[in-house]
This record gives C-alpha cells, sequence and structure tokens, in this order.
C-alpha cells in the first residue's frame, strides 16, 4: 500500500524505491571518475550497498507479510548506513567533491527518514488489522 493506503501494483510505484533507485544511479555516476585501482575495492563496495537499498525495498514489496517487509526496510537502512559512510571516505580520500558529497548524504537522509516513515506507517497499521 502506498501512503494514501492504496494497493501498490509494483514496487516501481513507490516513492521510497524510486528516491532508493535514483540515488544508486547517482552512485554509479560519480564511481566513474574514481581511480581504476577502486575497481574492486570502494567503487564495488560502494556500488554494491546502494543498489541493495532499492533492491531490499522492491524484494520486500513482494513479500506476503507486513512484517517482512518491515525486516526488508530495516535491512535497507543498514545498507544505506553503509552507502553514507563510502561516500564519507570517498570524500577523505578526494574522489568525491565536498558539494556532491553533501547533496548525495542529504539525499540519503532524505531517504532514511522515507524508510523510517514508511516502517512507522506499516507498523501502525498492522496493530490496527492485529486487533
Amino acid at each position: 500500500m502506498d501512503s494514501a493506503g492504496e494497493m501498490i501494483k509494483s514496487f516501481e510505484e513507490l516513492t521510497v524505491w524510486q528516491k532508493g533507485h535514483k540515488l544508486t544511479l547517482d552512485i554509479y555516476k560519480i564511481t566513474k571518475s574514481f581511480p581504476k585501482e577502486e575497481t574492486f575495492g570502494i567503487i564495488s563496495q560502494i556500488r554494491r550497498s546502494s543498489f541493495s537499498v532499492p533492491a531490499n525495498i522492491a524484494e520486500g514489496s513482494s513479500r506476503s507479510h507486513t512484517k517482512e517487509l518491515i525486516q526488508m526496510l530495516f535491512v535497507a537502512l543498514g545498507s544505506l548506513s553503509e552507502t553514507k559512510y563510502y561516500l564519507l571516505l570517498s570524500r577523505d580520500l578526494d574522489y568525491v567533491k565536498d558539494d556532491i558529497y553533501k547533496q548525495l548524504c542529504k539525499d540519503a537522509d532524505e531517504l532514511a527518514r522515507m524508510i523510517h516513515g514508511l516502517i512507522n506507517s506499516l507498523k501502525k497499521r498492522k496493530t490496527i488489522y492485529e486487533k
């Protein structure tokens, strides 16, 4: 269900998934300019952690129980925190300019708030249906 309580046909319709997907695309774009020696290091790690966010949202949206979706959303939050660390490391290694780092962190923080909001909404809905 989306925030209005309507059924979602596909994970692509979820705004939270769309934001996660956009962040992943942005991460892929910035890592194209990283040093080649980082291909199997930070490039691989930050890409994996970033695409894990929308991937877990997508997987969770297909689960049959709200509890499972909530669990996958918490996994997405963990991956998002990992992504933020790799962004910090990339900035400190001078692979990412400070203004780009700040914008991506702002996007990541907004995404985290959205995921937390969805978790809280799902918990409330679950409680209503269990009564």
